[in-house]
């Protein structure tokens, strides 16, 4: 990767996390708002780590988990947030 590339990259990932902060974040303000309390539904999806899948050697244990969890609000801002890298890197 070049330093263009490397440069994009982390512009992309900058405003991925921003999407996704601030989606969190208009999901919680709004949980309890009648009417866009939807904004704040979430699904999730994984391995549950509440009961993790287990691999046992004896000498030691590892535990495997991993949810991802998303809401309706962090798919709009994500979305949103690509939208206007795009056009930021023009």
């Amino acid at each position: 990767m070049n330093g263009g590339g490397l440069k994009k990259a982390i512009i992309f990932l900058i405003f991925l996390m921003g999407g996704i902060v601030v989606g969190t974040a208009v999901a919680e303000l709004l949980k309890d708002v009648p009417g866009l309390n939807i904004l704040s539904q979430t699904w999730s999806v994984g391995l549950s780590t509440d009961a993790p899948a287990v691999l046992d050697l004896i000498v030691f244990k590892v535990a495997f988990g991993f949810t991802l969890s998303v809401s309706v609000s962090q798919i709009i801002f994500i979305i949103a947030a690509l939208i206007i890298q795009s056009k930021v890197l023009k």
